[in-house]
């Protein structure tokens, strides 16, 4: 009996190593297929969609179509803009949407169910419908730099930045974790005189990992692939960011096939690095958490 047991948990154990293993295979290919296909000449990428050398690194292969995308364009300054922009907008993003959420589920104060049922309800507003208020919004409004002040946000990283710090889907998603904390923890540390800093510093932060993953996993994905934004606000060259720059390298007449997959390679390649760190701590994360009862 334990052996037919053991044969079947082991039987539903292989299943489900490789089901995991095809749905893997069916992501890598598309990645596999760009990478490959950047390092081969146009006529050779052409004739190998028709068969499985279009997924293998056979043929003339070089780093030509590289070189060639960068003559077309600025690619390392669009990729470097993005990932300024990005990463700055989920640190702080973060930051400011845990604090809030950290108010909505621990501290009492006038108004909170209120406030929290309006900033569910933005949820359901696409970010389109106010871009064009907020454009204009943007152009009005007054900044204190190092170039002294100024009036208007346009063709700026702030411009880029501050409107995305703060939203409602990550308040909602720290608020719905904070929710499932014990709140024994936090009594006992009232208890003991902690302040509410210390307790989101020291006992609700460190806890927090999962979530924090998973808010800076989509607000990454988010910021990253923002397109319709910075087109509206964004005309110089020197901070213009991915997803824009690939427009602007696709508009150019006949551009080889190859230039363009080796573009898309390398702004593929900040998004699955971020990807992978963030897995890994997400990992870690829930290895080093856990309440004792």
């Amino acid at each position: 009996m334990a052996a037919v047991t053991g044969d079947n948990h082991g039987l539903r154990l292989a299943t489900r190593y490789a089901v995991l293993v095809l749905v893997a295979i069916i992501f890598i290919f598309p990645l596999l297929f760009m990478a490959m296909s950047s390092l081969k000449p146009d006529q050779q990428l052409l004739n190998d969609t028709n068969s499985l050398r279009a997924f293998l690194p056979v043929g003339d292969l070089s780093l030509q179509n590289y070189w060639d995308a960068f003559d077309r364009a600025p690619i390392g300054v669009f990729v470097l803009n993005s990932v300024l922009v990005t990463a700055t907008t989920v640190v702080f993003s973060l930051f400011v949407c845990s604090l809030a959420a950290f108010s909505f589920v621990f501290l009492n104060w006038k108004g909170r169910g209120l406030i929290f049922s309006i900033l569910l309800a933005t949820l359901i507003i696409p970010y389109e419908t106010i871009f064009i208020p907020l454009l204009l919004m943007a152009s009005q409004l007054p900044w204190i730099g190092a170039q002294g002040f100024e009036v208007g946000w346009l063709n700026t990283y702030r411009v880029q930045i501050i409107p995305f710090i703060a939203d409602g889907l990550t308040i909602f998603l720290f608020v719905q974790y904070f929710r499932d904390l014990p709140k024994e923890l936090i009594e006992a540390s009232r208890v003991e005189g902690a302040s509410w800093w210390q307790i989101y510093r020291k006992i609700v932060m460190p806890l927090a990992g999962p979530v924090l993953a998973t808010a800076a996993i989509l607000k990454f994905l988010f910021m990253y692939n923002q397109y319709l934004w910075p087109l509206m606000v964004v005309q110089e060259e020197a901070i213009r960011p991915v997803m824009v720059g690939l427009g602007y390298f696709t508009d150019q007449l006949n551009v080889p096939w190859g230039e363009v997959m080796a573009y898309l390679t390398l702004i593929t390649v900040p998004v699955l690095a971020f990807y992978l760190m963030l897995q890994r701590a997400f990992i870690a994360s829930i290895a080093s958490t856990g309440v004792k009862g």
